[in-house]
């Protein structure tokens, strides 16, 4: 049966309307966004004293961390304290152990409904804001917000905890998406990349087939010189929860429409690194003096040729991308930032379909090296997740959409040089990683990725103000996921630890600015920083 989110989506706005609820909806703190970041938040404001509603427009918590992410992207570990570090010994209690970084995702979304219902925040699934006019301002305050079921919430602090940043852009709060040009913050990795080194074609594969035409998913459109800013996005893909075990496995589904044609590139760079993989398993020591015997080119089949199937606990996976085509959909979300929901619906199951087609071409088609396809078959999805959605992540991976442009705009200099700040709220350490933006035909006519950036950070400081609206903009509203950061920035900031880190800060803050009947922005850091320190927040980081 295909899972079809159009479907689900139509089912979500029809139904809402039944289960609208007439009562004055009026709360110290309303955040909009059941995400990792926006779950913490609410907790943290819930555990300072205030009433708290958390809106999600779907049907699930935790967003990335309960839709398939359990992989975690830690870093380095040392530096995620506060609220954050209590979710992972939250997961080691359930797995018997002092702290699990790894974990399913039914265990992440079971802790985060535990933990609201301690801290007696109101959660609200299937309340999404109207397109639009969703947004009440009276001058810079955000009053209320309004719902597509009838609902409307009051609050003194508003946020903005979703991934795609709609409160904030009804808001009329100054945000930005794609790259920004070299030339804007001064970022030598912003912009188009001039080379594209990791998950990359290892073999060259053309990107036209005999008549000229190109092939599925490659671009033809020109690539622009390096440094350029564009409106593009970095790839969107779902975190696959696999497994082997035949008690809880069932078969990857054949997607409606279903084309293998569409995988021609892919077919194309399997058969080329086949034959090489032969070549080697015939001559080692041939293989040897043409080039590294330990690189995948030379080594024999196996998943991580084409994904990245990481262990998480019970023998399931969180299986990523991995390679020059893999699962991650490139080319596919370019409208998503600004699209309105009809539009992300569409994006949404397109990247359905391209991952299912994915996952079923390497298990059935007679291209796949049979080496391939005897590693891929015992694979299936997992019948005890997403047990609702077809045992489909129920969460597209968007790791970046938009991005406020508040009065700070965190860039590569503050993740690379200027490490402390004076209104620091807990710390990040992960890459800077983007993933790749666009296949395009390169100059000597193959298929060519461009745009994944992985460049080591030293652990920096993150600023409150990374989650402050310029003041002109918006007094009570905070921006803990799709924050003021550089495309550069975003792209180690973006991990699921440090939204639930700036989410931690957001809801003690939000408790200090309606204590203080103060603009957000008016928080004094110290005491921020003071009261974050007593709940365990991480600061400093040493070798």
């Amino acid at each position: 049966m295909r899972h079809t989110l159009l479907g689900t989506l139509a089912i979500l706005v029809t139904s809402s309307a039944a289960i609208a609820q007439p009562a004055p909806n009026t709360f110290d703190v309303v955040v909009y966004g059941g995400t990792a970041g926006g779950v913490v938040m609410a907790i943290a404001a819930a555990r300072e004293g205030a009433s708290v509603a958390l809106l999600e427009p779907r049907d699930h918590l935790g967003g990335m961390v309960s839709g398939g992410l359990g992989w975690t992207d830690f870093g380095k570990k040392e530096v995620i304290g506060g609220y954050a570090l209590e979710f992972y010994e939250r997961a080691g209690k359930k797995y018997g152990v002092p702290i699990q970084w790894y974990l399913e995702p039914h265990v992440a979304e079971n802790i985060f409904h535990e933990w609201v219902a301690e801290a007696g925040v109101r959660v609200f699934f299937r309340h999404r804001l109207v397109e639009k006019t969703g947004v009440t301002k009276d001058g810079l305050r955000v009053v209320a917000i309004h719902m597509e079921n009838g609902a409307t919430f009051r609050a003194r602090v508003f946020a903005d905890a979703t991934y795609e940043g709609d409160l904030m852009a009804q808001a009329g709060v100054s945000y930005t998406f794609g790259r920004e040009g070299s030339d804007r913050y001064g970022e030598s990795l912003a912009g188009v990349r001039d080379r594209t080194p990791l998950h990359q074609f290892q073999v060259n594969i053309p990107a036209r087939d005999a008549s000229g035409a190109l092939l599925p998913e490659v671009s033809g459109e020109q690539r622009s010189s390096a440094g350029t800013a564009d409106t593009k996005l970095q790839a969107y893909n779902f975190r696959v929860c696999m497994t082997q075990r035949e008690d809880n496995r069932v078969p990857f589904p054949m997607p409606n429409g279903y084309s293998p044609g569409r995988f021609a590139v892919l077919a194309k760079m399997l058969a080329a690194m086949d034959a090489i993989k032969k070549a080697a398993a015939s001559d080692p020591a041939g293989a040897e003096r043409r080039g590294d015997p330990k690189s995948r080119l030379t080594q024999p089949w196996t998943l991580w040729d084409v994904m990245k199937p990481d262990p998480i606990p019970n023998g399931k996976t969180d299986t990523n991308n991995n390679g020059a085509f893999s699962t991650d959909y490139i080319g596919g979300n370019y409208a998503y930032a600004e699209g309105d929901y009809a539009t992300r619906a569409r994006i949404w199951q397109a990247h359905v379909d391209y991952v299912q087609g994915f996952l079923y071409f390497l298990q059935h088609d007679p291209l796949v090296p049979a080496a391939l396809q005897a590693a891929m078959t015992p694979w299936g999805l997992c019948k005890d997740e997403f047990v609702d959605t077809e045992h489909w992540p129920h969460q597209l991976y968007v790791r970046e959409a938009r991005r406020m442009v508040g009065e700070f705009v965190v860039s590569q200099k503050d993740i690379q040089t200027e490490l402390t700040k004076r209104d620091a709220i807990g710390m990040g350490s992960y890459n800077s990683d983007s993933h790749n933006i666009q296949r395009i035909v390169n100059a000597e006519g193959f298929a060519e990725n461009e745009g994944d950036m992985q460049v080591s950070v030293t652990p920096y400081q993150i600023p409150y103000r990374v989650m402050l609206p310029r003041r002109t903009e918006a007094t009570n509203l905070l921006v803990p996921v799709a924050f003021s950061a550089s495309h550069v920035a975003y792209s180690t900031l973006r991990m699921e630890p440090q939204y639930m880190i700036i989410g931690h800060a957001a809801g003690v803050a939000a408790k200090m600015a309606i204590d203080a009947d103060i603009p957000v922005q008016a928080v004094p850091p110290a005491a921020l920083r003071a009261r974050l320190s007593s709940q365990r927040a991480v600061f400093e980081w040493t070798r």
